[in-house]
This record gives C-alpha cells, structure tokens and sequence, in this order.
C-alpha cells in the first residue's frame, strides 16, 4: 500500500500560500491522475500526494520510462539515447543504470560515493557539485539543499538541470506537458523559484545554459500524451518556436541548466 506525502506548505519557502494549478496523468506507467500545485510565494510548483520513497520506486519500472532503460524501440527512443550519448558521454550513462557503482569502478575506474557516506565527508569537500535532470526527483529537497551548502566549498560551482514549466512548449501542451512527468517528477521549477531557492540556502546564480534538445524530445512525447499519436512535424515545430523565443530569453527553454556559485561567507 502506498503512503502518500502530503503537504501543507510549499516544500521550497515554506509558504501557505498554495492551491492547486492543475492536474497531469501519469502517461508512462499507472495511467493515474496526480494534483500539481502551485506556490504564490515563490512561483514554486510541486506534485500533491506524492508515493513516499519507500514506495515510488514502483513509478518506474517499465522500459516506457526510456531515462532509466536501455530500450531503443520507435523513433523517440532512439532519438533520446542519441541525443543522450551526444550530450552526456558513455560514463555519465553508466552512472544511470542499477549497477553503476560496479560497472563504473569495474570498466572505468570511477569511484562512486553512495548516498549513506555523503554525511561523513568533510565540509566544503568539493569544488564542484552537478545534476543531470536529478533535483526533480528527490523527496527531501531542503536535506540536499543543505548538503549542498554544506559540501561545496565558498565560490564553488553547484550545476543543475531541470525542466522548466514557464516554457513555451509547457504553455502549449498544458497538463500534457511530458515534462511533468508525474509522480516521478516531485518539483517543477521555474527560473524565479530556482533563482529563490538557491539564494535561500547560500548560492547566487551566475548563468543559465538552455538545453536545446529537451525542447524537441518533450513535444515529441507531449504530441503522444495529448493526441494519442506521434506526430513529428507539430513536435518539430513547437521545439523550433520553443528554442527560438529561447535564443531571445533564456528562461524561455524547455530545460534549463542552472551554474550557481556558493557565496563566501
């Protein structure tokens, strides 16, 4: 039985100010309907009733879910592991999969550290902290927030990538935005709340980096999510108008890469 999170506040500032904006289905496995709100403090959008940890791992076990499988099947498919590959490298692919620790230690001698050690590092460990499409999924958002704070050393870099629902092609698809990707995706963050939620913890932001190719793969599957079919030149053509109002703003793209810079004290 799954335990559902509740939440009265906004998980991000902690306001009341919250009610709900829409609601989006669960296109890839449980074909349910998940509650997205909507924070008027900090423009912050959240997934309501969320599975708790212990429990969504079951959201993702099926090869529709194409980022953490290795299925290549139909032209999104394989347009995605191209694109993924192009962008992030064969080792940043390893450390996706279930047995990455293994096979990243095994075949490139990359020395993973688990999640349970992080506490015992020492503070302003790194130079550097990056995730790839990751925030959106953790359930305690201010625990590695803090962590962050805590690990990056003064002037460090923290890197993040994260869809974006103030996007043209998010305004477009509406509740069928495949970005949404409920209830995988926990959190949905514009720039003004991502800007807010960092300076919160101790981190300014010193550029933001458009991630052209998420504009093209999201249509894609929104096309699917709110027709029923694929269909490739509707998606082409909101991807192009995306990117294009993004060449201008780019608070404007489907996701967007954050470069934060810790704050010296």
């Amino acid at each position: 039985m799954s335990v559902l999170i509740h939440y009265n506040h906004c998980p991000a500032c902690n306001a009341e100010q919250i009610h709900p904006a829409l609601s989006a289905i669960d296109y890839t496995v449980s074909k349910q309907p998940f509650a997205i709100w909507h924070c008027d403090g900090c423009s912050f959008r959240f997934t309501q009733d969320i599975p708790d940890i212990n429990t969504i791992g079951s959201y993702y076990q099926s090869n529709s879910y194409v980022s953490h499988s290795d299925t290549k099947e139909g032209l999104i498919n394989q347009l995605y592991h191209l694109v993924r590959n192009y962008t992030l490298g064969t080792k940043s692919r390893l450390i996706q999969r279930a047995s990455a620790r293994m096979q990243a230690e095994k075949n490139y001698g990359i020395n993973l550290i688990i999640p349970n050690s992080i506490d015992q590092l020492e503070n302003n460990y790194f130079n550097a902290i990056t995730l790839w499409h990751v925030l959106e999924h953790v359930h305690d958002l201010a625990g590695y927030w803090q962590q962050f704070s805590r690990l990056i050393a003064p002037n460090g870099k923290l890197v993040i990538a994260v869809p974006n629902y103030t996007s043209s092609d998010a305004e477009h698809y509406g509740a069928y935005w495949a970005a949404y990707d409920v209830p995988r995706h926990l959190y949905h963050f514009s720039p003004a709340s991502m800007e807010k939620l960092a300076l919160q913890h101790g981190f300014r932001l010193v550029k933001l980096q458009p991630m052209w190719f998420d504009s093209f793969y999201v249509s894609m599957l929104s096309e699917t999510y709110q027709n029923g079919k694929s269909n490739l030149l509707a998606a082409c053509w909101q991807g192009l108008k995306s990117n294009f109002k993004a060449l201008f703003d780019n608070r404007e793209c489907s996701s967007v890469i954050y470069v934060f810079e810790k704050i010296a004290a």
